[in-house]
């Protein structure tokens, strides 16, 4: 089959490997799109350094295939495989999505949504897993902020507040104003022009670039700061120095810092796929690139040209 090699950080290219086995409790996938986020980059990288100590591979990744979102057709099923079927289509996460077939296990896979084709699926899985988690427990009629609302994590995060009956008040560059405001945004500030004003009940961090003090200043009593990511720090600790901090800020205050570490589950894919069946998230596609342009299809994400969602086509 075809696929991306990564057999050292710093370095891929488009070759060929043999078709994957699948395992207890796993299913061989035909892959038809895998989606791209800022993980991506990070493990073709291997920085900050912080993930290789923390797992992901000291001296060289430990999957040799990058990317993890997923949507594609099951071809076989592994010992143990209950509740799929060979020519299901389905969607979740794996390792080594930029293939032609990629192993996955059930636990991270759910059907895909009636009526979405293999490329919106392909965009939910992380992203809108993510933004799903750090919206947990909104009541109808909260306020939420979404900083970096125009990126993956933020486009899907204006949606499920909204379906939630938040009312959402979303940041973002310029160029994605249009976008941020046809996902349903109340309140829609391009912080190119005008910062945000006012006080949230939740405020989702998908940006990053805030200080801490400036994000509990912005938060109601006993709201909360979900902090998604951040592209600050440093080769050493990126966005993670935040997350440390916010940790030690927690026990002096009533506003809680929420360092997000979202779980990659079929429920949660699942209800994901609800909420695109009912009409209340729709993935919003930037770009698709053809798998031997997955290199191109990150570097979009990367330098932040991506409006919503990138994805690759196999």
């Amino acid at each position: 089959m075809k696929a991306v090699l990564q057999r050292r950080y710093g370095s891929a290219v488009l070759g060929d490997l043999d078709v994957p086995v699948p395992g207890q409790g796993e299913v061989l996938l035909e892959v038809r799109a895998a989606g791209v986020d800022m993980g991506v980059w990070h493990i073709l990288t291997g920085k900050p350094y912080l993930l290789r100590v923390i797992g992901f591979g000291f001296r060289a990744p430990k999957s040799v295939v990058p990317g993890r979102d997923v949507a594609g057709v099951v071809k076989k099923i592994g010992p143990g495989v209950t509740g799929f079927a060979p020519g299901d289509e389905v969607f979740g996460t794996c390792e080594g999505s930029f293939a032609e077939y990629a192993v996955a296990p059930v636990s991270q896979l759910a059907r895909k949504p009636e009526g979405a084709s293999f490329t919106d699926a392909a965009a939910l899985p992380i992203s809108g897993g993510t933004a799903l988690q750090g919206l947990r427990g909104i009541q109808p009629g909260q306020k939420v902020l979404v900083l970096g609302a125009g990126g993956g994590v933020g486009s899907y995060g204006v949606q499920i507040a909204k379906s939630l009956e938040a009312h959402v008040t979303a940041v973002c560059s310029t160029r994605k104003v249009e976008l941020v405001r046809s996902l349903g945004a109340d309140e829609v500030f391009d912080y190119t022009v005008a910062d945000f004003t006012g006080t949230y009940d939740l405020i989702l961090d998908c940006g990053g670039a805030r200080p801490l003090s400036a994000l509990r200043r912005a938060t109601n009593e006993r709201g909360r700061i979900v902090l998604v990511g951040a592209e600050t720090g440093g080769s050493i600790t990126g966005g993670f120095h935040k997350s440390i901090g916010s940790i030690l800020l927690n026990p002096f205050s009533s506003k809680k810092f929420v360092p997000l570490m979202s779980e990659e589950r079929a429920d949660v894919f699942d209800e994901l796929r609800v909420l695109v069946e009912s009409g209340a998230v729709k993935p919003a596609v930037d770009r698709v690139f053809p798998l031997a342009e997955a290199l191109d299809a990150v570097d979009h994400v990367y330098t932040r040209r991506s409006v919503g969602k990138t994805v690759v086509a196999i």
